[in-house]
């Protein structure tokens, strides 16, 4: 009971474990009984799972307010919010990804899925790496703050560049150094078959491993922008932890509806960097400028009005193309 009891990372490690537990538990539930078998999603059922999941992790979020307090409750949902919102980014690379490999509707839950799992390996791992550095080296903050800041200025600036899967790096190194098959087998990852020079039997990586391994390092990259930015909101690795994670599952869930719509949300880039702006600029004012602090909560009612003017002005600003698309179909 002692060892339940003790603080790891800023939370007993009972929470830990149990937090744990959701996860597996909700991961066995989508993988063993949601979706056994491979099958198209539609729009109404990502809805759903995604609002499922939404659901659990403002409930986590009354968890934490019951365990640590209002002020750490907001930390969370601030964090949850902006990683959610910074994570919508990812959707247009990931419809891109599956775009190019031509990867079926229905094999691609099952890579958001696996992919899910080394999200969470990827960022226990980068948020407790963080931890240590922020807890040792306390202005590394002002550090992550003046990055949050130039990255905000780099994307209100840099307009809307495509991304290229055909000269992603990784893609390249893949394609020199490992046996790749150029067709899928089914849901299979890997897959064994007679090498064309000498007839011996090799293990071939499939376009779903491609995939699911570019997808991967897109969560890597996309994580040096969202992992600075709840550290600048919360120092608690718990806190920082789980509102990543909670995020994520839900935005996986919510690919589904909005892969086909990111075209929408054409301002939804200007609001985020205007986010990352404003968080960044928030320790320099309170810490070297000697300003008071702006309090949780109305540092999250601020963050929650930017991303909202970005999602109505965008739907707003291209509604008529949501006619044509509606004709079409």
């Amino acid at each position: 009971m002692d060892f339940l009891l003790a603080d790891f990372q800023g939370a007993a490690v009972w929470m830990w474990l149990a937090f744990i537990a959701i996860v597996i538990a909700l991961l066995a539930l989508d993988l063993g009984v949601l979706h056994k078998q491979n099958r198209e999603i539609g729009v109404k059922e990502s809805l759903l799972l995604s609002g499922f999941y939404i659901t659990l992790g403002l409930l986590f979020g009354g968890f934490v307010w019951y365990q640590f307090g209002e002020q750490a409750s907001i930390e969370y949902l601030t964090g949850f919010v902006i990683e959610k919102s910074l994570a919508m980014d990812n959707i247009f690379v990931i419809a891109m990804i599956f775009s190019y490999f031509a990867i079926p509707r229905e094999y691609q839950h099952r890579v958001l899925l696996f992919g899910i799992l080394g999200v969470i390996v990827l960022r226990a791992i980068m948020i407790a790496a963080g931890a240590a550095v922020v807890e040792n080296y306390g202005w590394v903050l002002y550090l992550f703050a003046a990055f949050l800041i130039v990255t905000g200025i780099k994307m209100l600036f840099s307009g809307n560049e495509g991304y290229d899967v055909e000269n992603n790096p990784l893609l390249r190194f893949l394609r020199k150094r490992m046996p790749i098959t150029d067709r899928l087998h089914g849901e299979k990852f890997l897959v064994r078959q007679p090498d064309e020079k000498n007839g011996k039997l090799r293990t071939y990586l499939t376009p779903l491993m491609l995939a699911l391994i570019l997808i991967e390092f897109a969560d890597l990259v996309f994580a040096v922008d969202s992992i600075p930015a709840i550290f600048a909101i919360t120092t608690v690795p718990f806190i920082v932890y789980t509102s990543n994670i909670f995020a994520i599952l839900g935005l996986r869930a919510l690919y589904f509806a909005l892969a086909a719509l990111i075209h929408r949300f054409a301002y939804l880039k200007y609001a985020l960097s205007v986010v990352l702006i404003f968080i960044g600029s928030k320790i320099f004012l309170a810490d070297m400028l000697g300003i008071a602090k702006i309090p949780p909560l109305l540092s999250l009612g601020i963050t929650i009005a930017i991303l909202a003017a970005g999602i109505i002005g965008s739907l707003w600003a291209t509604r008529g193309q949501q006619v044509q698309i509606d004709a079409k179909n």
